[in-house]
C-alpha cells in the first residue's frame, strides 16, 4: 500500500468536521506513514479499556459507575498512550496542581464559568498552555447539550468558547469512549476530529493516528514547524484546495442538469422552456443544487427526519445516493438512465420542506422561503409559468436517476487527486464539517458562469483545470491546419483558450481519432453529435481537443441546445463572499453594546449585564447588501 493510500485509510475511518490535517502535510510530516505501532501499549489499552468499561456498567442493581476508574481511565490516557509526563499535566486527581485561573472563561449571559479539568504544557519551557482538557460523565453525548445546565450548549461547544476566551488552540474533551480534539483557532473556522476507544481497539489505525497527531513527540519532541498546531495552521492552505475541487465538481453537475433539462425541453417540442431567459435556466439549476446543499447539512446536522423509516426511505436525500449508488454498482451506471423516479423524490422533498407533512406516518413543519418555492421554477416540475402548485398538476420532466445520482455524488463525494501520481481517491464530505465560508466560495464560483443557447455547434475543450473553455466549431474549421501557417495560428488560439502547451495542443489536434479510438469512444462521439452524421464528419477533426462531460462523453453542443459557459453575472453585479474574519469582528462589536449594559460605559467585561428580554426583542437589524446572509448568520 503506497503511503499516500495508507493515510487516505486512517483518514476515512477519523470523524473530521472542519479543517484537519491535509494529506499534503501528512505526506511530509509523516513520510514513512504514522509512527510505530507499540504492540504493549495495544495491550495495556486493551485491558484498562475493559476494566473502565465494567465499571460504567455495573452488573450489580443499584450500583452506579465509578467515578475513581472514569478519572483512572482518562489519566491512563493522557500518561500511558499519549505519554505526557507529570510535568506537563496539571490539575486531574486530587493532589495535582491548580487550574491558573486566567485558563478559566465566564460566559455572563449564560452564568456559567468554564474551566478545563486538565492543561497541557503549562511548565514546558514557558511556552504556555499547549491543550486544554474537558472530562464529561460516559454517559454525556458530546455533540448535544450538557446534562443538568440551562446554557443549552454541547460539550464540543463549551470547549470552543473555552478556547476562543483563553487564546489556547487546542482541546481535548472525552466522555472515556468518545476523544473530541476541538481545533478552535482565533478568527477562523473550528475544527472537531473524534476517536473512539472502541475502535482503537478493532482499527489499530486509529490508535495510531491518536497516538502520532496527540502524542507528547508532537507536542515537545519536534521541530517547531511539525507540532500539532504547525501541521493544522500549514493545513489550512490545503482547504482552498477541498473548497476549488468542490466548486468545480458541482459547476460539473449544474452543466449535466442544465444539459437534461434542455433535453427535456427538446423531447417536449421546445415547449416547456418556451419564452424562459437562458439566464433564468441556470438559476433554476443552481437552486437545485443550493437545495440539495441545504438538505444535506440539515440532514447531517439533525435538522430534518433522517433516521425515521419513512422519511429515510421516501423524502430523504442521504439515503438516495447510497441506494442510487448501490444499484449502479450490481447493475452498471446506464440502466439508471432508463429510470426516472429519483427526480421526482427530490421534488417530493423540496415540496416537504416548503409546505411541511402533517400525516400520522410523518411531521415536518412548513419552512416556507424563497429558496424551496415550488412555484419560483415551475418548469421543474413540468408545470406553466405562474401556475400554483397546490392547484394544477405537476408532469414532472424527465432527469434520469443517472443524472440525479452525479448531482449528489458532486455535492457528497470529493475526488482527491492523490500527491505522487497515485491517482484519485473520493472522500465522503462532511456537511457538518463544511464551513459557511466554503460553501459561500462555491456558490461565488458558480455566479461566474451562465447559460447560453447555441446558434451554432459548440465544442467543450480540454483545458486547465480553471479554464474549460467552449469554442464554436466554425471558429476551429476557419483555420487551414494543413498549412504551417494555418497550423500556427490554430495552435496560438487554442493555447489562449485552453491554457495548454502548443505540445500538447498539436498532439491532440494531429491525432487520427478513427485509428485510435475503439468503436466505442467513436459511437459516443456520433451520440453526442445527436447521430447527425454531417455534424459528426466535421466534428472528427477535432475529436482529440474535446473534452469528456462525466457520463464520459465528448461535450458537443448542438445549434439550439443550451450550455453552460464563463459569464460576467457575479463581475456585474459586485458579488463577493465577506470572510469569517470580517463578519464576526463586525457583528461582535456592533452588536454588543446593543445587548450588554457595560461596554458603552467602559466596563470590563465580567461587569457586563444582558439587557432585558424586551429590549433584546426589540432590535431591528438590517444587512441591506445581504447575498448569502453571512452577516446575519
Amino acid at each position: 500500500m503506497s503511503i499516500a493510500r495508507h493515510h487516505a485509510e486512517w483518514l476515512s475511518l477519523v470523524e473530521a468536521s472542519g479543517p484537519f490535517v491535509s494529506m499534503p502535510v501528512l505526506l511530509k510530516v509523516f513520510p514513512q506513514g504514522l509512527d510505530a505501532h507499540d504492540s504493549e501499549v495495544m495491550q495495556q489499552v486493551r485491558l484498562a479499556h475493559a476494566e473502565w468499561g465494567v465499571s460504567q456498567h455495573p452488573s450489580q442493581q443499584g450500583t452506579s459507575p465509578d467515578k475513581g476508574i472514569h478519572g483512572a481511565w482518562v489519566a491512563f490516557v493522557l500518561r500511558q498512550v499519549l505519554g505526557f509526563p507529570d510535568e506537563v499535566l496539571i490539575g486531574g486527581e486530587a493532589g495535582g496542581q491548580a487550574i491558573p485561573a486566567g485558563l478559566a472563561v465566564t460566559v455572563a449571559e449564560q452564568g456559567e464559568t468554564l474551566r478545563p479539568d486538565w492543561v497541557i504544557g503549562q511548565e514546558m519551557g514557558g511556552q504556555g498552555a499547549r491543550m486544554l482538557v474537558q472530562v464529561y460523565a460516559p454517559d454525556q453525548d458530546l455533540n448535544k447539550a450538557v446534562k443538568g445546565s440551562r446554557w443549552a450548549a454541547s460539550a464540543a461547544t463549551r470547549m470552543m468558547e473555552l478556547l476562543h476566551g483563553t487564546g489556547v488552540r487546542l482541546g481535548l474533551v472525552t466522555n472515556g469512549e468518545h476523544w473530541l480534539l476541538v481545533n478552535a483557532p482565533k478568527g477562523e473556522a473550528t475544527g472537531y476530529i473524534a476517536w473512539y476507544a472502541t475502535l482503537w481497539q478493532e482499527e489499530k489505525l486509529t490508535l495510531r493516528a491518536f497516538r502520532s497527531l496527540l502524542g507528547v513527540e508532537r507536542f515537545f519532541g519536534v521541530d517547531e514547524s511539525e507540532t500539532i498546531e504547525a501541521l493544522l495552521a500549514e493545513s489550512v492552505n490545503s482547504q482552498q484546495e477541498v473548497t476549488d475541487q468542490l466548486g468545480f465538481q458541482v459547476r460539473e453537475a449544474v452543466e449535466v442538469l442544465v444539459q437534461s433539462i434542455d433535453r427535456a425541453d427538446q423531447d417536449r417540442n421546445r415547449e416547456l422552456l418556451a419564452g424562459l431567459p437562458e439566464t433564468r435556466l441556470y438559476e433554476a439549476a443552481l437552486t437545485v443544487m443550493m437545495r440539495l446543499v441545504f438538505l444535506f447539512s440539515a440532514e447531517e446536522r439533525g435538522l430534518l427526519l433522517l433516521g425515521d423509516p419513512v422519511y429515510d426511505q421516501f423524502y430523504a436525500v442521504s439515503t438516495l445516493r447510497e441506494s442510487l449508488r448501490e444499484q449502479a454498482d450490481q447493475s452498471g451506471e446506464e440502466i439508471l438512465e432508463r429510470r426516472y423516479d429519483a427526480w421526482c423524490r427530490l421534488l417530493a422533498i423540496f415540496r416537504a420542506v416548503y409546505g411541511g407533512i402533517e400525516h400520522e406516518a410523518l411531521r415536518l413543519p412548513a419552512y416556507g422561503g424563497t429558496l424551496f418555492d415550488p412555484d419560483r421554477f415551475a418548469f421543474l416540475e413540468g408545470r406553466a409559468a405562474g401556475s400554483q402548485w397546490q392547484q394544477v398538476e405537476a408532469r414532472p420532466i424527465e432527469i434520469n436517476n443517472r443524472t440525479v445520482l452525479h448531482l449528489l455524488e458532486a455535492l457528497q463525494l470529493l475526488e482527491v487527486q492523490m500527491p505522487g501520481g497515485g491517482g484519485k481517491v473520493s472522500r465522503k464530505i462532511s456537511f457538518r464539517a463544511l464551513d459557511i465560508e466554503q460553501i459561500g466560495h462555491v456558490y461565488e464560483g458558480l455566479l461566474d458562469h451562465t447559460a447560453v443557447r447555441a446558434t451554432e455547434p459548440i465544442l467543450g475543450l480540454v483545458g486547465t483545470k480553471n479554464k474549460e473553455p467552449e469554442v464554436s466549431l466554425a471558429a476551429l474549421t476557419a483555420f487551414d491546419a494543413d498549412q504551417p501557417s494555418g497550423l500556427a495560428a490554430a495552435l496560438k488560439f487554442l493555447k489562449k483558450e485552453t491554457g495548454r502547451s502548443v505540445a500538447a495542443l498539436k498532439k491532440a489536434l494531429m491525432l487520427d481519432v478513427s485509428a485510435e479510438w475503439s468503436a466505442y469512444e467513436l459511437s459516443r462521439l456520433r451520440v453526442a453529435c445527436g447521430n447527425d452524421e454531417a455534424l459528426y464528419e466535421r466534428v472528427l477533426p477535432f475529436a482529440g481537443l474535446i473534452r469528456l462531460d462525466t457520463f464520459g462523453y465528448p461535450v458537443v453542443v448542438n445549434g439550439g441546445s443550451v450550455y453552460v459557459t464563463q459569464g460576467s453575472d457575479r463581475r456585474d453585479t459586485g458579488t463577493h463572499y465577506t470572510p469569517r474574519s470580517l463578519t464576526e469582528e463586525i457583528v461582535k462589536y456592533t452588536l454588543e453594546p446593543l445587548v450588554y449594559v457595560g461596554p458603552a460605559e467602559g466596563k470590563p467585561k465580567d461587569k457586563w449585564k444582558l439587557k432585558q428580554p424586551s429590549e433584546l426583542l426589540g432590535l431591528k437589524v438590517c444587512d441591506m447588501a445581504m447575498g448569502s446572509g453571512a452577516f446575519l448568520v
